[in-house]
Parts: C-alpha cells; sequence; structure tokens
C-alpha cells in the first residue's frame, strides 16, 4: 500500500472540523485539528459523549462535517458523493467493531472476503489474501465455520481479517476488546501491536487506558467535542509498561 505522510488530516487553513447534529445543541465535535502520521498508531480518549465515535465516523466517512476539511490518504472525503465514499472506505480504510459486525449467515471465509468483493478484487486474489490472513489470525482451520459457533474473542479476530483484506491505508477500532474478557483482549491487543510493528496506521478507540499505554504512542483527549487544552498528544509509552508479546505476521 502507497502511505501518506499524513493518513488523516482535520481541517485545514479555514479552521478544524465541526460537526452539529441539531440546531442550538452544542455540537459533537467543535474546531477539531488534528493529523495522524503514517505507521501512527494513536488512541483516542475521553468520557462517553465526548466526540469519539463521532471522529471515528467523519474519519471512515460514515458521516459528513457540518464544517471544515477531512482528507483521509490524500482525498478530500468530505467532498465525495455517496458511491464514491462508498469505494473509497472499501479500498482504504478497514473498521474493526466492538461486537463484530460479522454477518451470520455467512461463512468465515465469506465475511473476510465480503469488502473485497464490494471493493472488486479479483476472486482468486482475495480469496488468497483472506486465507493468508486467517493463517496469521490463527483460525484458517475454522474458515468454513459460521460466527454462531465461535468465541468473541473468534468473531474478533475474524474481524480483524475482514477489516485488512483490501490491505487498507487505515485501520479504524472502535472498543476492539471491549465486548471481550481480559486474556482475549489481550490476545486482541498483542494482534494490533504487531500490525503497527508492521507499520499499519491504526485509530484506536477506547476507555481502557491500559489498552491505550501498551498499544498506542499517543493519545488524543476529547472533551465535549474538544481536544483538550494540552492538545491531547501525550506520549502513552513508558518503561514501565509492559511489552505486548508478537502475534502472528501479517
Amino acid at each position: 500500500m502507497t502511505l501518506q505522510s499524513d493518513v488523516i488530516q482535520f481541517g485545514g487553513a479555514s479552521g478544524g472540523v465541526t460537526k452539529a447534529y441539531q440546531p442550538g445543541v452544542p455540537p459533537a465535535l467543535d474546531d477539531v485539528s488534528l493529523s495522524i502520521a503514517a505507521g501512527e498508531t494513536v488512541a483516542v480518549m475521553g468520557p462517553s459523549g465526548s466526540g469519539k465515535s463521532t471522529l471515528l465516523n467523519l474519519t471512515a466517512g460514515l458521516d459528513r462535517p457540518t464544517s471544515g476539511e477531512v482528507t483521509v490518504a490524500g482525498q478530500r472525503i468530505d467532498r465525495l458523493g455517496e458511491a464514491a465514499l462508498a469505494k473509497f472506505r472499501a479500498r482504504h480504510v478497514g473498521i474493526i467493531f466492538q461486537f463484530f459486525n460479522l454477518l451470520e449467515d455467512l461463512t468465515v471465509l465469506d465475511n473476510v472476503l465480503l469488502p473485497a468483493q464490494l471493493a472488486g478484487a479479483p476472486r482468486r486474489k482475495a480469496r488468497n489474501r483472506a486465507i493468508e490472513l486467517l493463517g496469521d489470525m490463527g483460525i484458517y482451520s475454522r474458515r468454513d465455520d459460521y460466527p454462531a459457533r465461535m468465541s468473541g474473542g473468534q468473531r474478533q479476530r475474524v474481524a480483524i481479517a475482514r477489516a485488512l483484506v483490501n490491505t487498507p491505508e487505515l485501520l479504524l477500532a472502535d472498543e476492539p476488546t471491549g465486548a471481550l474478557d481480559t486474556a482475549t483482549g489481550a490476545e486482541i491487543r498483542d494482534l494490533l501491536a504487531d500490525l503497527h510493528a508492521q507499520g499499519q496506521t491504526i485509530v484506536l478507540v477506547t476507555h481502557d487506558p491500559g489498552l491505550a499505554g501498551t498499544l498506542a504512542d499517543r493519545t488524543v483527549r476529547l472533551v465535549d467535542g474538544k481536544i483538550t487544552p494540552d492538545g491531547g498528544l501525550t506520549d502513552l509509552r513508558s518503561s514501565s509498561a509492559p511489552a505486548p508479546t508478537q502475534a502472528g505476521k501479517r
């Protein structure tokens, strides 16, 4: 994949990004300016209602700003029409959800293949990529099973493989361990840490300071739709943080 120097840029010469859902109600995001460089893992933290999900949705092109520029992988996605935006998202952005969002009537392999099919990738190439990823995630033997027969940790591994099948510039993770027990969450953390070590750009929304502290290079803290006064750019790594173990290679 071709990486831009900044994979994400919120705001421009005219100011930051604002998203308001109703007139007279404080905006969900208020004049936010933010850059995330290629290869960074950035944690987005803050209390409920602080704007974390809105920031993630705008980055994914699932929502549009009320004002301001949103640039992802060199493309002004706030200018794209719906069809172009869906195509861009399929090719350039992978999303991991807290509750997996797998299709229960599709096999594991078909769930992973779905984004590649939507992006128009050649079937054989996409299948080879999906099989490779399922092997990396340690669940190749479950490729013909259905999600309902799998544990939460196994489902999240499928979801990560699905998010990576198109080799996206950007991986968005929305509370990826929030629905998992502690041990399984640590396994998913290690998989994400391995992806980061390989140069994958990741934006992680989490309430868990332990997850952010062991995985992210820095954190952006949101309160009431604004990045906190210190800029929210806190280096999270320290010598006291436990080092994640290495999972399979992608």
